[in-house]
């Protein structure tokens, strides 16, 4: 996962965003001048924690570059059952689909912590993206790696029972801490049932069978993978 950087006010806003850009996977081929250029044009805003960035359906007015936080992308059927399809972090975006065919959301964007997202709003990035090529191509990759998890999701929903698709979610969303142990970012169980396409009742049986098998540990939102090999093995 990529550091995250606070955003001062002024001018020095401005470099630290250039810098938050140039580690974002659709803009690592810009040059300098560029990135100063797209800078200018991103608006930071701040979120509180289940806090609604935007629902299904609203107009896609503006791009998300996430600075801190994290954010999740869900679908919500109208009994209010979800559906969680990713969880972004620092250094990602997300909000791009609906800028360039001009459909409204797909999905519903939440705030699962504090996060502080950079907004380029819909006219300005389509204009920037007209006259840089390489960005465009490198945004064809972040919509191809969206279209093969969600044909993932359909493929586990299908063809995984509730353990498999567990363990390949603990693995999807797990990251090395700077103590080189490998978690998922804390989230509650609401959310870790909804990204596995299970209920809460039924991740917490799982949970308590991996963690009789030694294969991960679950405390205070986190689940620490002891076995991923085991995990894996769980998979297929």
């Amino acid at each position: 996962m990529r550091t995250p950087l606070r955003l001062p006010a002024g001018d020095t806003a401005i470099l630290i965003q250039t810098g938050v850009l140039a580690r974002v996977s659709i803009f690592l081929d810009l040059d300098q001048a560029d990135l100063d250029q797209l800078a200018d044009e991103l608006r930071p805003r701040r979120y509180r924690r289940g806090e609604t960035i935007f629902v299904t359906g609203d107009p896609g007015m503006y791009l998300c570059v996430v600075n801190t936080g994290r954010i999740k992308l869900a679908l919500t059927s109208s009994e209010g059952r979800e559906v969680i399809l990713d969880m972004l972090g620092p250094g990602e975006v997300f909000g791009e689909l609906a800028l360039l065919d001009g459909e409204p959301r797909s999905a519903d964007a939440v705030a699962v912590e504090p996060s502080e997202l950079l907004l380029l709003q819909r006219d300005a990035f389509l204009h920037f993206l007209r006259n840089r090529p390489e960005v465009a191509i490198s945004l064809l990759g972040v919509l191809s790696r969206r279209i093969r998890r969600d044909t993932q999701l359909v493929q586990d929903a299908a063809f995984l029972d509730v353990p498999g698709r567990l363990a390949r979610t603990i693995l999807r969303l797990a990251e090395r801490d700077d103590s080189g142990q490998l978690q998922t970012p804390r989230l509650t169980q609401s959310d870790l049932a909804a990204v596995a396409g299970t209920t809460r009742e039924t991740l917490n049986k799982w949970l308590g069978i991996f963690a009789e098998l030694e294969l991960i540990h679950w405390a205070d939102g986190r689940v620490l993978v002891l076995d991923a090999e085991g995990l894996r093995r769980r998979i297929y």
